[in-house]
Parts: structure tokens; C-alpha cells; sequence
């Protein structure tokens, strides 16, 4: 294919930000109809990159270099993240109805309506979103975090985008949904579409890009096509890549009396039955993962264990004490006992204030640490988790998602917890990070003295870090058992 037929380039890209580069000489050639991969670790540059398509660059970045779109090259992003670019007060419908009322302005008014439903319907189609219907009344709120992305998705399709930036567009998906998105890509990849894929997920990599950028610390330290790459690869920092992504975590063994009981549970949305758990069990000492598909209600459950989803009937007992339902009735004990690290972690932090302030905070308010310990113990667990003195003190926005979500984790174990509830919190980690990441979750579980740790999660591998598994779907628990059980010969995540 010749230089011409380029939907966007970008040549010797380069951002800085305080002096220091996060972007470094980067050349990228965007093609229609083909998939190309930006893959690294957290803070490789791979979402800077993608986002210089879109002409957007941190705050106070200096930028050099050239990114050029050839006419009409309209670029749509389906970030990590999309419930930060849905507008929680307007309803699905309404969002995706303003893109496509204005293309259905040449046609008689009479016909409009008709036709810009029509549009909103086959989009949603296209992003793999069933029971239009049923979500077209919904906000983003409502929906789980795959069924916001699919709705991001959706809008970028409607705009008629030449380019989609696709962040980690399989973050916090299952398996089957995972698969459908893959296929989706690929065929909107088929209608002459450039993809530019940024992901740590090497198994939608491998089955979805033609070409890949290996990124590390904002340069890309080796490309290729994938088949090539997954055969030979010729740098260090790839090689380590696809080990990782080949070892499996290891299962510790299980232990311990019940710690946090679930009896009778009926969890609702706007009157709406959207889970019921009859009796659940979590003990000291113990993982347990919560599996099944996006909308299942995982999260639903999770929330309702962690007092931010109070619109539910039954118990929920901590060392047989019931819980209040809300938060905001929870004694301070309480709120430490229980601790919630969310799958989106930029939306959970203050953007003006310094990381290593926040995470010393939860020590200070929750268990009446001095100012002083508070912040030694945050940078002593931030550097734990791979976090330097020098990210402790920036501010949200310059650390990458997956830092982030780690800064989220250490926040969360300065309350010293009894029980961790973990919402997909490595589903947006490179393949070398998520493996420290659940090495370090299995030695908490191991030498913490009876921490006990709730998994939501998609990912099969993380599913076997825990001893024992619990289905969901369709807002019911269809399965509990060992993870080993239930994972090789049971539902498990082939819902």
C-alpha cells in the first residue's frame, strides 16, 4: 500500500511535560481497513500516542513533530475509560440521538425521526449492545462498565469516523463479550476503517491487529506483524511481554472462618431486580473472584458489599455484625474494614491534588494516623507497587491509567482492610505489570493476617488466583466452587 493511500501519520512525535519526555520520536502510519496495535506497560506512551490523532495532549505538554489526517479523516476514541466522556444526566437515548439527528437533515421532516432511529438502532447493533430498547432509557450510570464502552463505540460509528483509537477497548469485558468486540473490530476494520488498537490485552492483540508498536518509556522499541512478532521477537522488553502473558498466577490454599456473609440479598435499579444472592460467603483469609458477563451484575454485588449500592433488601455481615446498607451510615471501623478499588481509578481521585497526598489520606482519616506516618506508609506502598517517589507526587493526570489503578490499590490498603474488593483493577495492565500486580494480591492474601480479597473480573488467569469462584449471570449466582473446579469443569467463564 502506498504513502497516498494513509488515512492519518504522525512523524517524530515528541511530548514533554516538566522537561520530561513521555513521547519520544514516535513514527506511526494509520491505514484504512487494517488494525494496528500500540502495546507496552502502563506509562509507555501508548495513550499519549493514540491521542495525538485526535490532536489532544496533557495539560501544559510541549509538542513537536507532525500528525496529519488526510481530508475528511474524522477520528473517533473509544477510551478506557467511558464513563468519563458520557454525560450522566442525559439518558443512552438522547445521547445518540443528537449525532444522528444532524445526518438525517437532507430528508423531508416527516422522515427524520424514523431515520435517525433507524441510525441509532444499527449502530448499537454494531457496537454488540442487545435490548436497544431497554437501554436506550437508561443513563450511563446504569449500564456496566462494558456496556458504556459499547455505547462510546456506537457514537464514534455514528459520526461516521474514517479512524477509531480504541483504549484498551476490551478492559473489563468477558470472554464471550470480549470475542464479539474482536469480531466487531475486525469487521469494522472490513468496511475500510483504521483501527489503532492501544491495549495490554496479547491475546486480543494477536487476534485482532495486523500490525504492532511495541512501546517502552515513550519510544517504540520494536514493530512488525504480529505473526512475526509472536514468532520471533527481537527485543528484550518484547520477549518479557509474551513470557508474562504465558505464565499463569499460582493458587494459594484456602483458609479461615467467614469474615463477610451475604443472606437474602435483592439488589435493584429504578425498581428493576437486577441481582439476587441468596446466601455468599467470604472468608478470613481468603479470594474469591466474581465472574460472569459484563452487565451480570458483578459490580452490582460488589457494591452492594461495600455500602455504594444501598437500594437493596437482605444482610450483609462483617464478623456477624450486619453492615448498614450506605456508606455514609458505616462507622469509621467499618469503612476500613471494607475497601473498594474501582476499575475506573482516574475518576476516583481529586485531579489537583498530589497522588501520594490522597493515598496518605485513607491513614489519616480512617484510622487517625499522624500526618507523617500517613505519607512514609503511602510512599513505602506505592513504591510497593512500582510506584517511584517521583509519581507519588505528580498529580493524577500525569500518571498512565495503570498507574493509576495501582496508586488506587495502596490507597485502599492503608486503611488496612479486612476485606479488599478489587473491580477489575488489572484489567487495564500491560501483561508483565498484571502479573506482579496478582503476585502481590496472592502474598497480601498469604501475609496479611487474614486480608480476604473480592476479584471482580473477566480474566480467566486472574480468576485462578482465587480459591474459589462465583457465576453470575443474568443478576443470578449460578455457580460457586473451587476456582479449579469451576473454571476447568464448570460454567466458569464460558457464560
Amino acid at each position: 500500500m502506498s504513502h497516498a493511500d494513509t488515512v492519518a501519520e504522525i512523524r517524530d512525535l515528541r511530548v514533554e511535560i516538566d522537561g520530561r519526555a513521555i513521547v519520544d520520536g514516535v513514527d506511526l502510519q494509520v491505514l484504512p481497513g487494517k488494525v494496528t496495535a500500540l502495546v507496552g506497560a502502563s506509562g509507555s506512551g501508548k495513550t499519549t500516542t493514540g491521542l495525538a490523532l485526535l490532536g489532544e495532549y496533557p495539560p501544559g505538554a510541549r509538542v513537536t513533530g507532525d500528525v496529519r489526517l488526510t481530508e475528511g479523516g474524522l477520528v473517533g476514541y473509544v477510551p478506557q475509560h467511558p464513563a468519563a466522556v458520557l454525560n450522566p444526566a442525559r439518558r443512552v437515548g438522547a445521547l445518540l440521538h443528537d449525532i444522528a439527528r444532524p445526518q438525517a437533515r437532507h430528508l423531508p421532516r416527516t422522515e427524520r425521526r424514523t431515520a435517525a432511529r433507524a441510525r441509532v438502532l444499527q449502530a448499537m447493533l454494531d457496537a454488540q449492545l442487545p435490548d436497544a430498547e431497554a437501554l436506550l432509557r437508561r443513563h450511563p450510570h446504569q449500564l456496566s462498565g462494558g456496556q458504556q464502552q459499547r455505547v462510546v463505540l456506537a457514537q464514534a460509528l455514528l459520526l461516521g469516523a474514517r479512524v477509531i483509537v480504541a483504549d484498551e477497548p476490551t478492559t473489563g469485558q468477558d470472554a464471550l463479550t470480549k470475542s464479539r468486540i474482536v469480531d466487531q473490530l475486525a469487521a469494522v476494520a472490513a468496511r475500510g476503517i483504521a483501527v489503532v488498537l492501544l491495549s495490554h490485552d496479547l491475546d486480543v492483540v494477536q487476534a485482532l491487529a495486523d500490525e504492532v508498536l511495541v512501546m517502552r518509556a515513550g519510544r517504540v522499541v520494536e514493530s512488525g506483524p504480529v505473526e512475526r512478532l509472536w514468532l520471533s521477537p527481537r527485543h528484550e522488553w518484547t520477549r518479557r511481554l509474551l513470557e508474562a502473558h504465558d505464565a499463569a498466577p499460582r493458587e494459594e490454599a484456602s483458609a479461615g472462618q467467614p469474615v463477610l456473609e451475604v443472606r437474602n440479598m435483592t439488589a435493584v435499579h429504578d425498581r428493576t431486580t437486577v441481582l439476587r444472592a441468596p446466601h455468599l460467603t467470604l472468608n478470613s483469609g481468603e479470594c474469591l473472584a466474581v465472574v460472569g458477563r459484563s452487565g451480570s451484575g458483578k459490580t452490582t454485588l460488589a457494591r452492594c458489599l461495600a455500602g455504594l449500592h444501598r437500594d437493596h433488601d437482605g444482610e450483609v455481615l462483617l464478623d456477624g455484625t450486619a453492615l448498614p446498607h450506605s456508606l455514609r451510615h458505616r462507622s469509621r471501623a467499618q469503612l476500613a474494614a471494607v475497601q473498594y478499588v474501582f476499575q475506573d481509578a482516574r475518576a476516583a481521585f481529586d485531579e489537583h491534588r498530589p497522588v501520594v497526598a490522597q493515598v496518605a489520606r485513607t491513614a489519616v482519616r480512617l484510622r487517625g494516623a499522624a500526618e507523617q506516618a500517613a505519607t512514609d506508609e503511602a510512599l513505602t506502598t506505592l513504591a510497593r507497587l512500582g510506584l517511584t517517589d517521583d509519581m507519588a507526587h505528580r498529580r493524577p493526570a500525569e500518571l498512565s491509567g495503570g498507574e493509576l489503578q495501582r496508586a488506587a490499590l495502596a490507597r485502599a490498603l492503608l486503611a488496612h482492610p479486612r476485606v479488599l474488593i478489587c473491580d477489575e483493577i488489572t484489567s487495564g495492565l500491560d501483561t508483565v505489570t498484571r502479573r506482579g500486580i496478582l503476585d502481590l494480591l496472592a502474598g497480601l492474601v498469604r501475609d496479611r493476617g487474614g486480608l480476604s480479597l473480592v476479584l471482580i473480573t473477566h480474566d480467566q488467569e486472574t480468576a485462578r488466583l482465587a480459591h474459589r469462584v462465583v457465576v453470575v449471570d443474568a443478576g443470578e449466582l449460578v455457580e460457586q466452587g473451587s476456582a479449579r473446579w469451576v473454571l476447568e469443569a464448570g460454567t466458569g467463564l464460558r457464560t
